[in-house]
């Protein structure tokens, strides 16, 4: 069953119909208090057979199956993808430890990771304070940033766990672009504006302040972790001097630009970025720390092995 309130287009979608009908839902508890505010949720696609997936983590107004283009393509040649919604952690700390123990839960030493603007930071501060026990191979950062002080809230985060829902919900909604959109980027705005509306008030604020901590990543500390970079060239909630700052922090990294999708390309740009996601994954295969099942590997070499994505 679905709920009720989906209403837009993306969720009324075959796609996403055909998605949810699919792949299960996994509820995961890792921490000893067992809350209903602990509970992961998981999408887990793709041959098990790998033992270092993809994982994708959601911005702050996304839930784990924003990224259902991904999972479904992806998954159809042979990836592993995981697409994960965190439960309610109030900081960095406590994050980390639950995702440690969420991959310890999988049985995962390394693991690939998309992340999505929060998702991409947080993904970033585990690499940090993993550093002396590597568990990330490869970080994807779409979107994303490396000092939460961009956001200018670090005097408001001791009060987020007290405001009402709907003011949450307005303070993440100001950074979504809903004029002079394509429609495929209205539609995806439509879906994340669902999907926020689906979160509770708890989940928001503990997102809210994991957003504003006052926090930054010490990009030394990821020193030897493969990255791409992924942004848009179009507006989005990320501004040009944050994403000059992720650059000067990753000089090596890959740099993956797409001329327009604003702050959801990975629904409104899909192929684009799925394609970005295996050329990013197509340097580990026939390793061990490979994303793809060895049976799909001739098939899905031979399709990227002439691309070479020019910064759109």
């Amino acid at each position: 069953m679905f709920p009720p309130e989906m209403s837009s287009v993306i969720s009324q979608s075959q796609e996403y119909l055909s998605f949810r009908s699919t792949v299960p839902q996994q509820k995961v508890i890792v921490d000893s208090d067992e809350e209903e505010d602990k509970v992961w949720i998981v999408y887990d696609a793709g041959p098990k057979s790998v033992r270092c997936p993809l994982i994708f983590l959601p911005p702050a107004s996304g839930t784990a199956d924003v990224f259902f283009k991904q999972i479904l393509a992806l998954s159809s040649v042979g990836y592993r993808v995981m697409a994960i919604e965190y439960p309610v952690y109030w900081t960095n700390e406590e994050w980390v430890e639950g995702f440690r123990k969420l991959l310890d839960h999988f049985r995962l030493d390394k693991v690939h990771i998309f992340g999505a603007s929060l998702g991409g930071f947080l993904a970033q501060k585990f690499a940090e304070h993993t550093v002396k026990s590597p568990r990330i191979h490869s970080l994807i950062l779409c979107n994303s940033f490396t000092d939460t002080t961009i956001f200018q809230q670090t005097n408001m985060v001791n009060f987020y766990w007290m405001l009402p829902g709907f003011l949450l919900k307005k303070m993440i909604m100001g950074n979504f672009q809903i004029e002079d959109v394509d429609p495929d980027t209205a539609d995806a705005i439509d879906f994340m504006v669902e999907r926020l509306d689906s979160l509770n008030r708890t989940a928001i604020a503990s997102r809210l302040t994991l957003n504003c901590t006052n926090s930054y990543v010490e990009p030394q500390r990821l020193h030897g972790i493969q990255i791409t970079i992924l942004d848009v060239f179009d507006e989005c909630a990320i501004s040009d001097p944050v994403k000059e700052e992720v650059y000067k922090c990753f000089p090596d990294a890959k740099r993956a630009h797409l001329k327009t999708g604003g702050n959801f390309p990975y629904l409104c740009r899909s192929p684009e970025v799925n394609l970005h996601i295996q050329l990013h994954l197509r340097e580990f295969n026939r390793t061990r720390f490979s994303a793809i099942d060895p049976r799909f590997l001739v098939e899905v070499e031979e399709e990227t092995e002439d691309i070479h994505l020019p910064n759109q």
